[in-house]
């Protein structure tokens, strides 16, 4: 069973690709002007295949690139890894959200359907598949418990991480950058039981369920949606969001795959 593993920006999928294999080699393909990695992961059963792809920022590049990753590289498992603004109270910069459903926080078809219903699904969220989020809450768990000694204590103490904390709830998408207090209160007041805010997540998680596919996700909070959302956005996607995907997508496949 092909497992995909989808990330929004390069710095978060460099240090997944290195989890795969060279032998046998792995093989990059760029499709729709996307690329994605086809590969296996080491496990003690033999080669698992897996693929990974890279969609982009949005909505419609994650499901644009979720649904090749079905059609064409027949992914029977997502995981979604990334960043995104905190919104819930006691969640922090460095901290991991992991889905339990998944809402577009910019979907209103109102007066003719309920505001962030999406029209003709007679619903708001979609669920997140349980026995993927457990693995992927146990990886992440696992990886967060002993962040201390794996990454620079100078870096953890510039971004102002010091023990961070998974949190698992209702993630919410849109296509904005969230970087005010007033946008992020207005989500809160609106979505009052999301953790987080991102650009992909609910659109992959609409895509999963129209094809029966599993699906799950994980974003490390880069901020906490306010003014300051941007300043050290590159330093952090660079030096904590990318070993974090690197980290928790290898204890991830670990377990799947009991390596």
């Amino acid at each position: 069973m092909t497992l995909a593993i989808l990330s929004a920006l390069p710095e978060e999928q460099q240090g997944v690709v290195d989890l795969l294999t060279t032998h046998p080699a792995r093989q990059h393909i760029r499709c729709g002007g996307r690329d994605f990695w086809c590969g296996h992961f080491a496990s003690k059963s033999g080669p698992q295949p897996v693929v990974l792809a890279l969609a982009g920022i949005g909505k419609v590049a994650a499901a644009t690139t979720a649904t090749v990753l079905v059609e064409r590289f027949g992914a029977r498992q997502i995981v979604f890894t990334g960043v995104a603004g905190g919104l819930g109270a006691g969640v922090r910069v460095g901290d991991v959200v992991v889905g339990s459903g998944f809402v577009q926080h910019d979907m209103d078809a109102s007066p003719l359907f309920p505001r962030h219903e999406v029209p003709l699904y007679g619903r708001s969220e979609f669920a997140a598949d349980a026995a993927l989020t457990t693995q992927l809450h146990a990886a992440a768990t696992q990886f967060c418990a002993d962040v201390p000694g794996q990454l620079d204590a100078a870096v953890l103490a510039r971004l102002g991480v010091s023990l961070p904390r998974v949190h698992q709830g209702v993630l919410i998408a849109g296509d904005q950058f969230v970087a005010t207090a007033a946008e992020s209160q207005a989500l809160r007041d609106a979505l009052p039981a999301a953790l987080a805010v991102d650009m992909e997540s609910a659109a992959v998680a609409q895509v999963c369920h129209d094809f029966g596919v599993p699906f799950a996700a994980m974003r490390t909070v880069s901020d906490r949606a306010d003014a300051t959302a941007h300043v050290d956005f590159p330093q952090f996607l660079s030096q904590l969001a990318a070993p974090y995907a690197r980290g928790i997508m290898a204890l991830l496949l670990q377990l799947l795959y009991k390596k």
